[in-house]
């Protein structure tokens, strides 16, 4: 028994050492050569409804709003007609390429019974840091198609949720359990070429590698547009996307 365990000691000791572990090779983006794609999404045709939901289903929210009641923010409009709330990202032009992880968590809050932002864009592995401002149980329910399926309650005096979401996918769907009318969406890209617009419409993505792409916008009540854009090394492109109402 001495001679057998003895010699597995010896041959253990033969044993080749394990290989390395390779460090991923990931897309650098040449600072000199990379330019920007910017512009504005603008609203045409008919603005669709707002609809004016009653708090009475909870006394707590009541309380967080004059008069009861707030109004869903579907399509939000600027003085010009520039269209808020609306995910633009590179929808193709960067296969191949890997980009490096984000350590830094994306926040969405619940405040005043809504979810905020309404839309929010991440990388894939990115950290979503799910955090409770009201004095209210809130609950929240993303509904992926591709990406794991989660539902989680949180307290008022509950820390902050932190989930991650695996692999690309455009839009994700988030609801409140609890309280019917709060809404969300998130947009997960393996890389870091999106932006959601301000309430004048505007957007921009920086530092985009020369190259041709599909840059798409999509709003949850108008749709998505895309267009087609070649970016020349240091180049900036001006987009304008027409998103049309009923």
């Amino acid at each position: 028994m001495i001679s057998f365990l003895l010699l597995i000691v010896l041959l253990a000791g033969c044993a080749p050492p394990p290989k390395p572990v390779e460090a991923p090779s990931y897309f650098r983006v040449d600072a000199s050569t990379a330019g920007t794609i910017r512009g504005t999404v603008k609203f045409s045709g008919k603005k669709p409804a707002a609809r004016v939901i009653p708090l009475d289903a909870d006394a707590q929210c009541m309380k967080l709003h004059k008069g009861g009641t707030i109004t869903e923010e579907g399509v939000i409009l600027g003085s010009e007609g520039g269209v808020g709330n609306v995910f633009v990202y590179l929808k193709t032009g960067l296969e191949g390429k890997a980009f490096a992880p984000v350590k830094e968590a994306v926040v969405i809050d619940q405040k005043g019974c809504w979810f905020t932002p309404r839309v929010i864009g991440m990388q894939t592995g990115q950290p979503l840091r799910v955090t409770n401002s009201d004095p209210v149980t809130h609950n929240i329910h993303p509904q992926p198609r591709r990406n794991r399926d989660w539902n989680q309650s949180q307290a008022p005096e509950d820390p902050p949720l932190v989930r991650r979401f695996a692999v690309p996918e455009v839009m994700i769907p988030v609801k409140c359990n609890v309280h019917n009318w709060m809404r969300a969406w998130i947009g997960v890209l393996d890389h870091p070429y999106f932006a959601v617009t301000g309430a004048d419409g505007s957007f921009e993505i920086r530092n985009v590698p020369p190259g041709s792409y599909t840059v798409a916008a999509w709003q949850e009540k108008l749709g998505t547009e895309e267009q087609a854009v070649t970016l020349a090394a240091s180049a900036k492109r001006e987009l304008t996307f027409r998103l049309k109402g009923n």
